[in-house]
């Protein structure tokens, strides 16, 4: 015995009307099979299979829907609608389903990369691995999600032979629309590439401190199209992956955390170079930002007035590096000032031989001057 003929014992009764009854009912029964499940595997999951009891936490509401949809699909041919009608609703309940199938797959992607990357810790000096993870991890999350949208998507349309027959004759015509389509999704495809390229060569990470177009800032952020970076004055600097293998830009943190800070000084030729290097030495071990590792002082440079010192220091990673970097700026100019003066720049004149001569006699003849009417 069939739905209708269930329907059709209790009276006359319009066979739409049955049908969308008996949908109700079945969407019912669906819920609460769903709910008796959940109720029974749930300490069952969290203890043995934590991923999947996260999972079901996560995407409840995607999950007892699709179980809904599943239910209703499997009874719409049995519903005493029309053969048009009937099959009409059955193809866009499957593809309402496979929607939700991928939609849930990406919830799991996501979940999945989300766990993975709470193992590590980004606010810890030594942070470069997880920075490595981190942004790998993220990349290929966002690239996912991608894939798998356009996947589900794609499914979901062929379900229905108008669409595709439409696609099988737009591949089959081997011409301009394909190419048309690539050309137009070209900047997509491209930063979506340049994504799984950064992930796998590690040129960037996340936290990494870099120099684009002269401005210094740290990545804050990775999508499947730009990266996000964190300026020097908050301000926040857009760049599509794309650029990252097409131009040149500075990674102060590629290899290590740690970074090498520079302060350069234009000072007089009578400046002690061996006293500054020595008190150079004596601020960095009184600073909590130096890590101990490298402090120099170098004459780099001269010309006909000053010369240039450069001082060299260690940090742990490239905050505690500018932090340094103005905290010895200022000691050492406050030094300077208070204890050596003569060593700031200053302009010499050099008057020549015969003016100071001719001066001379004329101070030794006591002549004065003569005055004109």
């Amino acid at each position: 015995m069939t739905l209708f003929s269930l329907g059709k014992a209790a009276g006359y009764v319009p066979d739409w009307l049955i049908g969308i009854v008996l949908l109700f009912i079945t969407a019912a029964l669906a819920l609460a099979i769903f709910q008796l499940l959940r109720s029974a595997f749930r300490r069952f999951l969290e203890a043995r299979h934590p991923l999947l009891h996260a999972l079901m936490e996560r995407a409840e509401s995607l999950l007892r829907f699709a179980v809904v949809l599943f239910a209703v699909t499997l009874v719409v041919p049995t519903l005493p609608f029309g053969p048009n009608t009937s099959q009409t609703l059955h193809r866009v309940l499957i593809a309402s389903f496979v929607i939700l199938l991928g939609w849930i797959a990406i919830e799991a992607s996501n979940l999945a990369a989300d766990r993975y990357m709470r193992r590590f810790r980004l606010d810890t000096d030594d942070n470069l691995l997880a920075r490595k993870a981190v942004t790998q991890m993220r990349v290929l999350k966002r690239t996912a999600s991608v894939v798998i949208g356009f996947l589900t998507l794609g499914f979901a349309l062929m379900t229905f032979d108008a669409v595709r027959e439409y696609g099988v004759s737009i591949f089959a015509s081997a011409g301009v629309a394909g190419i048309a389509l690539g050309l137009a999704a070209k900047p997509l495809l491209g930063n979506l590439i340049a994504g799984v390229q950064i992930a796998i060569t590690q040129s960037i990470r996340i936290d990494d401190a870099v120099i684009i177009n002269g401005e210094f800032g740290r990545v804050e952020e990775f999508t499947s199209t730009y990266v996000v970076v964190k300026l020097w004055d908050w301000r926040r600097m857009i760049v599509p992956l794309g650029y990252f293998l097409e131009n040149p830009f500075q990674n102060w943190t590629r290899t290590s955390s740690s970074i090498l800070g520079s302060v350069f000084f234009h000072l007089d030729y009578s400046a002690p170079v061996a006293i500054i290097r020595a008190k150079l030495e004596e601020f960095a071990k009184e600073s909590s930002n130096w890590n101990g590792d490298v402090v120099n002082l170098q004459v780099t440079d001269t010309n006909d007035r000053t010369i240039q010192i450069r001082a060299l220091l260690s940090a742990r990673n490239a905050s505690l590096s500018s932090n340094l970097q103005s905290e010895i700026r200022e000691k050492m100019l406050a030094f300077l000032q208070e204890e050596h003066p003569y060593a700031l720049p200053r302009v010499r004149a050099d008057v020549g031989m015969d003016a100071l001569a001719a001066a001379q006699d004329h101070k030794s003849s006591g002549a004065r001057p003569t005055k004109r009417h």
